[in-house]
Parts: structure tokens; sequence; C-alpha cells
């Protein structure tokens, strides 16, 4: 029998500030730029700094369709470091960062179909 670990605290202590991130974003460019900046300390936490993705290596998958999972990529890089490897498959944070994608997705659909918002943003 494995031990399964659970890193939500760490997704509670990260939570607030994604979402006044992505609730803030001018753009979709900027969605994807917090989503990875979030999974990043996300990871670099739950590992106690032993992982350390880095930006390339994770990316928002938001051209899939809306009910298909997972909503996010991992680069080969990262999903084959044996330190990664142990805490995605004995814990909670694959679920963890399929919550976060679906947030960052959602807010990245809404950008999408109301650019006129963002451009008076910018505009500003």
């Amino acid at each position: 029998m494995t031990v399964q670990h659970s890193f939500s605290k760490i997704e509670k202590e990260l939570l607030p500030a994604f979402r006044q991130q992505i609730g803030s974003a001018e753009s979709t460019e900027d969605v994807k730029k917090f989503f990875v900046h979030t999974i990043q300390d996300l990871v670099n936490k739950a590992s106690e700094g032993e992982v350390k993705p880095r930006y390339e290596d994770i990316r928002l998958n938001h051209l899939m369709e809306s009910d298909v999972e997972p909503r996010f990529v991992l680069h080969d890089n990262l999903v084959s470091n044996p330190q990664f490897a142990s805490i995605w498959g004995e814990s909670d944070l694959p679920h963890i960062v399929g919550r976060f994608a679906t947030s960052a997705c959602n807010r990245y659909k809404h950008l999408e179909k109301n650019p006129e918002k963002t451009e008076a943003k910018i505009r500003m």
C-alpha cells in the first residue's frame, strides 16, 4: 500500500493570489503566464525545493474542448524527473493542477470572447 500525500494546504496558500491575478488579467497571455508561474510555485513547494520546473515545462491547454481533461500539458523533461514523478504519482497534485487549469481556462475563454474589455483596459 502506497502513502498518499496531500498538498491541499499549498493549494489553499496559492489560490487567493492566483484568483486575484487571473481576475485582473488583461489578456489571454496574462492568464497563461499566471497559470504557469503558480504551478511552478506549487511544484517547487510540494517537492520542498527539489523540483524547479522551467517555464516551458508547463503549458495551459486552452484549445481543448471544454469537457476534455486535462487542461494542462507537462513537458517530458518534467515528467521524467524522478523526484517529480514520485510526488505526482503518490499525491493529489494532478487534481490540484487540474483545478488551477480549469479556473485559468475559464478566464481565458472569457477574455477570448470579450476582447473589447481587454482593449479598453489597455487604453486606460
